[in-house]
């Protein structure tokens, strides 16, 4: 895989945002028994877009959702629609390598999610849907490389956090421009929070959302953002969630407020927030929630070049600390045990020269207090400091592990250490905290500094700190990782100039990270 730009790679990005509706094109695709028997539906069925994810050697899932009313329940008839779809080796369909007809079913929003299989691995292809009549836009995805193999190339895009009442989603343009073989989402890819009046664009509805249809209405927003829809046409996502997909700072099944809701009731709002969550991510079947509980944590192999371990820092989390003394617990579990295990085993078996970990939030220590003392955020893993701790202890063994987080809307790049009461203990690994794509807005960076700058002898592990708005670029190979911090200069407009503020490297066989 290679993130250099082709010239079919130029032509697609030029023509394949538009939708290939032709009628032409639709005739040709099906024989004329499969069109009569379509079902007919309201226009604008493919309005969400089209997406995949979680590659594989040999396969893909490919996503979409049919929604003629997005942001009022779909618009959908109560029937099952069968639901076409085709892969294809190049933009034009005139090679179809695989083709067949999934149901969208009411029960799951008439979302669609196939699982393909039978593909070459390290190819782009293309793929499209039909149903009733209408043809989706064209998706463009890529495959994983062949399981065995050494060398190559993965070029990773990191992103979080869009909020769509601070801001507009421009760092995606820049993204789809850099060509990323895949996406990592680690969290917050909505906001749960009531609409807004200053908002710089409002959320749908009259309050936060708690049931099923709530939550679609606010994912279909989302994934109406112009940005948002070309880069998951383009490249394929692997996504676990944070807090605000749910509730924030939510910790298994306790919500932020207890007083306000009752167990039964946010057991009931967790399972319409998974469903709808699901519904709208392209992750395999594994994914389908039960009830309240959902399959994030995974992982993924591209070669022995790199092995990406997804967590889940939600469902399994015993509740927030909230003393210094409490934070220190060693009763208190971020992953829980079983999860920590497979973690473990995934990491100490990887045959791969990368071992990347995808955790929501920041692992590295935030000491806020200046001078004597520590002052934490509980929220994160610093909270959690005892399992923290022994999994950093763990990285003494593991081969060259970086962990890629979110949530802070910020940028903070550290070095990993097995003790950050000790300045002078071991280097384990690297962390890149990237900034948010949208959430907090335009900050007032001089202000940001004066706040931050004052940390940093206490944290000494601080790299690089930041706050523009953005996302983080990896260039994996197997001596080093390249790392970009890519921001925009606004997202209060919907064009905004990109550039890149700051360059480092993460070499093999050499724990921790440095400015280029």
């Amino acid at each position: 895989m290679t993130g250099a730009t082709s010239p079919d790679r130029r032509r697609f990005l030029t023509a394949g945002a538009a939708v290939v509706g032709a009628a032409a094109s639709a005739q040709l695709w099906l024989p004329g028994t499969a069109r009569a028997a379509a079902t007919p539906l309201p226009d604008g069925v493919f309005g969400l877009g089209v997406a995949s994810g979680d590659p594989l050697p040999d396969g893909v899932v490919l996503w979409t959702r049919l929604a003629p009313d997005p942001l009022n329940g779909g618009g959908m008839p109560d029937a099952a629609v069968p639901v076409q779809w085709e892969v294809a080796a190049d933009e034009r369909f005139r090679k179809v390598v695989r083709r067949g007809t999934a149901q969208a079913l009411p029960a799951y929003g008439h979302s669609v999610h196939v699982d393909v299989r039978g593909l070459r691995a390290g190819r782009v292809y293309w793929y499209r849907f039909r149903a009733g009549g209408q043809i989706s836009r064209v998706g463009r995805t890529r495959t994983a490389p062949p399981a065995h193999s050494t060398g190559g190339h993965l070029r990773v895009a990191l992103a979080s956090c869009q909020n769509w009442q601070n801001g507009y989603f421009t760092p995606y343009a820049d993204m789809l421009a850099q060509d990323p073989d895949v996406v990592l989402f680690v969290g917050d890819y909505i906001y749960e929070s009531a609409p807004s009046a200053t908002a710089v664009r409002r959320h749908e509805g009259s309050g936060e959302p708690y049931t099923l249809t709530q939550y679609r209405n606010r994912y279909a927003q989302y994934r109406l953002d112009p940005d948002l829809a070309d880069i998951h046409a383009n490249a394929p996502f692997v996504v676990t969630f944070d807090d605000h997909e749910v509730d924030n700072d939510f910790a298994g099944e306790i919500p932020q407020d207890p007083a306000k809701q009752p167990h039964d009731a946010f057991v009931a709002r967790l399972t319409a927030a998974y469903q709808a969550y699901y519904e709208h991510m392209p992750v395999r079947a594994a994914a389908v929630p039960n009830g309240p509980h959902i399959r994030m944590h995974r992982r993924l192999d591209f070669g022995r070049l790199a092995r990406l371990s997804v967590l889940d820092t939600r469902q399994f989390r015993s509740d927030q600390a909230t003393s210094q003394a409490g934070a220190q617990d060693p009763a208190l579990t971020m992953l829980g045990a079983d999860q920590k295990q497979w973690l473990l085993d995934g990491l100490h078996r990887s045959p791969a020269r990368w071992n990347l970990i995808a955790s929501q939030i920041m692992m590295a220590e935030t000491d806020l207090q200046i001078g004597e003392g520590k002052l934490w955020f509980y929220d994160a893993w610093d909270g959690y400091q005892a399992e923290r701790n022994a999994l950093l202890d763990e990285f003494r063994d593991v081969r060259n592990p970086v962990v890629l987080s979110g949530d802070r809307h910020l940028t903070m790049i550290s070095d990993l250490k097995t003790d950050y009461a000790d300045p002078a203990s071991q280097v384990v690994g690297a962390e890149f905290v990237g900034t948010s794509i949208s959430s907090n807005g335009d900050q007032d960076l001089d202000a940001f500094h004066r706040q931050w700058d004052p940390l940093m002898p206490d944290n000494p592990h601080w790299k690089f700190i930041d706050a523009h708005r953005g996302y983080h670029l990896f260039d994996v190979r197997r001596d080093r990782i390249d790392a970009q911090v890519r921001v925009v200069d606004t997202v209060l407009k919907p064009e905004a100039v990109p550039s890149t503020l700051a360059r480092l490297r993460v070499d093999a066989g050499r724990p921790g990270v440095r400015l280029v």
